[in-house]
């Protein structure tokens, strides 16, 4: 199979989905002059790309059909499957030499399957999931773990270049979606954490502001302090990464840890929590609402 070269002149891409993440990474595709045609389930949330001359179509199969290099980021696995695998879905449109690359985090079995199906038409799939939330996706400066194919990799970089700064090719097909397990499952960690220490310093009586400025200079130091706690303090619970997906992410990391034979309490843990916080009515809220949850549940202890 023939890789080709990556050119604005010649390289047409193809986007599905626009998301919190999705609009921003395309829109620096369409700033660096690439043609675009773009797909969302909810087509007002594509309107400032249309505005900046990407072209819709009707379905994901279109987008294959008019794109030479195919970029996905959707919601859940169930998602993934049917923008993939559906009547109208890519791998219907897709053609010889084509590559896609699916951002979106999802099962690393569901990697390796889209994959299969893509080395059956003689064309190439990438998982690259990312980190960063919103502001990284707006500033271009996400983290991104590839797995898949190395010259199908090495072909997109430049396309990748324009959305993050830390782009690593972890291996072969769902290596980057098990590496992006590994990064979710800090973030769990460090959540609760992050959270908890607001708590208890509104319970001592500190000035929440000052005690950041101290801790997060320190051992403690880590982006969710850094991003993510002045949201807090500022009640901004506003989502660069929603509650319910990041539920998502932690039900597939739980799901390999059993086909693997291995437990991982902590993570166990902190998803109980975080089902409570949906359940409390913040599941579209950002991942910082776990601190709402966790206070209201201090107060009625109260």
């Amino acid at each position: 199979m023939h890789i080709q070269n990556i050119s604005k002149k010649h390289t047409r891409i193809g986007w599905v989905g626009t998301g919190v993440m999705g609009a921003s990474m395309c829109s620096h595709v369409l700033d660096a002059g690439f043609e675009v045609f773009v797909f969302n389930r909810t087509k007002n949330k594509t309107a400032s790309l249309l505005d900046k001359g990407a072209i819709w179509v009707k379905s994901p199969r279109e987008v294959a059909e008019k794109s030479d290099v195919v970029f996905t980021i959707v919601g859940f696995p169930n998602d993934v499957r049917q923008t993939y695998f559906d009547d109208n879905g890519i791998m219907e449109g897709l053609r010889e030499n084509q590559i896609c690359v699916d951002m979106t985090t999802t099962s690393p079995s569901l990697a390796v399957e889209i994959s299969k199906q893509t080395d059956a038409r003689n064309a190439f799939a990438l998982d690259a999931p990312v980190s960063g939330g919103d502001v990284g996706a707006r500033k271009g400066c996400l983290s991104i773990m590839v797995g898949g194919n190395t010259k199908a990799f090495v072909s997109v970089l430049p396309l990748l270049k324009l959305m993050g700064e830390n782009i690593i090719h972890q291996g072969p097909s769902g290596s980057g979606q098990h590496t992006k397990m590994c990064n979710q499952i800090v973030i769990a960690g460090t959540m609760i954490g992050v959270c908890e220490s607001l708590v208890y310093a509104a319970a001592a009586g500190l000035d929440k502001t000052r005690m950041l400025e101290s801790i997060s200079k320190g051992a403690a130091g880590c982006w969710s302090l850094s991003n993510l706690a002045p949201r807090i303090l500022s009640d901004d619970f506003a989502p660069g990464f929603m509650v319910d997906h990041f539920i998502k992410d932690m039900g597939i990391a739980l799901d390999e840890c059993a086909r693997m034979g291995i437990k991982l309490p902590g993570l166990e843990l902190v998803k109980k929590l975080y089902d409570k916080t949906s359940a409390s009515g913040y599941g579209s809220s950002g991942t910082q609402a776990l601190y709402q949850a966790l206070r209201e549940t201090n107060n009625k202890r109260g």
